[in-house]
């Protein structure tokens, strides 16, 4: 039963601990303020693409279901919900005086490639994802993370306090690992569907979807697009996120698109580092409107 129109969620961020601990490509902390007020009232928030997860840690809802297709993120926080004191302690030590050089971060890079144990590979990530390039995390066609030595110039630091603020929020989510469609079927009635895909090339020559060794290509957005729509015909509400050109308008034809912008910070050219248009498609069209009765 569906109640009168009102104003729709003013989620907020919580300030500081709620930040991410995680460096990544196409993370959402910067596009927070612009996009948390457009994340209806509801239950529970699935994310199919949760990435480093600034959107969940910082909305609010009381439940989430959280999924990637990475195998290795998603054991960061299987990691950090399942065993948080000695993830956490386990990560920490590689953040040493010691391990601020190339040669340490070559031979930590080899020990995360050829560890078979998804923990013992999970406690090496925030350490290659500090101290290699640009936060970055690529994989190449083998699977094997290739992302070279940042040579940051000072140490890094543990970010002990988001971590843990991480892992308190870990406590009322289910952690999935597989391709977006499983954690979208969960999606009906009360749920909050926000999808953070590879983006959609913004010119011929690509951009950056090396997120897995598959990639993540027109076919897939379509196939996004469909399962989205969907779960909005279950009582769920979708919005996705992309690039905001002529073909991602077409993919989204029928859907409400708020346009966004953002500072791009993952090109390695500093003078590529502009301001990004993006857009937010939204499904309903007045799915900000929209609250209802549970």
């Amino acid at each position: 039963m569906h109640s009168h129109p009102q104003p729709h969620a003013q989620h907020t961020q919580t300030p500081g601990s709620s930040r991410p601990f995680l460096k990544w490509s196409g993370g959402k902390a910067r596009l927070l303020s612009q996009l948390l007020p457009l994340l209806p009232r509801r239950n529970r928030l699935i994310e199919p693409f949760v990435g480093a997860g600034s959107v969940f840690l910082a909305a609010g809802f009381e439940r989430c279901v959280i999924n990637d297709a990475n195998p290795d993120l998603i054991a960061v926080w299987a990691a950090l919900q399942s065993r948080p004191d000695e993830f956490m302690r386990r990560s920490a030590e590689f953040f040493s005086p010691e391990n601020h050089n190339r040669e340490a971060y070559l031979r930590i890079r080899g020990e995360f490639n050829a560890a078979t144990e998804r923990f013992e590979r999970a406690v090496r990530v925030p350490y290659l994802n500090r101290f290699g390039f640009n936060g970055l995390f690529r994989v190449n066609r083998s699977g094997a993370f290739n992302v070279p030595y940042g040579a940051p110039s000072s140490l890094p630091g543990f970010p002990e306090k988001q971590m843990a603020a991480a892992a308190d929020r870990l406590k009322t989510c289910v952690v999935l690992n597989g391709g977006f469609m499983g954690a979208i079927e969960q999606a009906g009635c009360g749920d909050v569907l926000y999808c953070d895909p590879p983006y959609s090339p913004l010119s011929d020559a690509g951009s950056f979807v090396s997120y897995t060794a598959g990639g993540f290509g027109a076919a897939d957005h379509e196939m996004l697009v469909e399962a989205c729509v969907v779960a909005v015909s279950r009582g769920a509400v979708a919005l996705i996120s992309n690039h905001d050109t002529p073909a991602t308008r077409e993919l989204y034809r029928g859907w409400r698109i708020e346009q966004v912008s953002v500072r791009r910070s993952i090109a390695a050219d500093a003078a590529n580092r502009g301001v990004i248009r993006e857009l937010v498609a939204i499904l309903p069209f007045e799915a900000a409107k929209l609250t209802q009765e549970l």
